[in-house]
């Protein structure tokens, strides 16, 4: 099983992400639960993909006030098989700070971390989402390009001690570049040659993200959507590097 993939569960019905995961334990170990399945079935379905052997990638993408944020990390890190989650790298550093000790003292013993020689859940900071150009940026303030505040924002989750990102998979080589082998690089946006874009708009495939240094791929419809889910995903896979 490679654990480079990771297949969001992008849904509000519950069944239909279970039977997503039983489809595709095979060949998949990570599950991505983001803000819709989790606003319809909050922390029971966590712990039923939990039940089915999977890991779970709580992506959340906390933004509250220091206090708020640590308590929303404490509490998600003790939601089962919960080895990854993340927080918006915009809430500045204190907030980020806050979400790291939180998860620091979250400790646990019963699920093998992705953080090698860590017992607690990743946790990743979210730089700028992929559905976001420059025109966007700029209608919030934010003059700077995408590559460059990713970079700004990549640099602020590091020094803040955040375990990796989430970003683009068109950063990931500068980002890799830039911070080392040691740091966990996810990325979404990420469509097997020829598969519609969506709502993405800086995405690649599945080989070049990988070829340019990430560590996770984060792929929902393109296998989701398939006739057969488990084909898609074995495809993918047989893709990489």
């Amino acid at each position: 099983m490679d654990p480079r993939l990771i297949v969001a569960l992008d849904t509000s019905d519950r069944a239909q992400a279970l039977k997503w995961v039983t489809a595709l334990r095979p060949v998949v170990g990570t599950f991505k639960i983001g803000l819709e399945l989790f606003a319809a079935h909050g922390p029971q379905v966590v712990g039923e993909v939990a039940a089915a052997g999977a890991r779970v990638f709580l992506d959340l993408k906390f933004h509250d006030i220091p206090n708020t944020v640590a308590g929303a990390v404490h509490s998600a890190c003790r939601l089962p098989g919960v080895s990854l989650m993340t927080v918006h790298a915009g809430g500045g550093r204190r907030m980020l700070q806050a979400a790291v000790q939180a998860a620091r003292e979250c400790r646990r013993e019963d699920f093998a971390s992705d953080i090698p020689g860590a017992r607690r859940p990743g946790l990743l900071g979210v730089t700028v989402l992929t559905s976001l150009e420059a025109g966007d940026l700029r209608e919030v303030g934010v003059e700077a390009a995408p590559p460059a505040q990713v970079a700004r924002l990549a640099a602020l989750a590091r020094e803040s001690g955040l375990d990796g990102l989430v970003c683009s998979p068109l950063e990931v080589a500068a980002l890799r570049r830039e911070l080392g082998n040691d740091v966990l690089l996810v990325t979404p946006g990420v469509r097997p040659r020829g598969a519609a874009a969506g709502d993405q708009r800086r995405v690649s495939t599945p080989a070049e993200a990988i070829a340019a240094g990430a560590s996770r791929l984060v792929v929902g419809r393109p296998i989701t959507a398939a006739t057969s889910p488990l084909d898609a995903a074995r495809a993918i896979l047989d893709e990489l590097p």
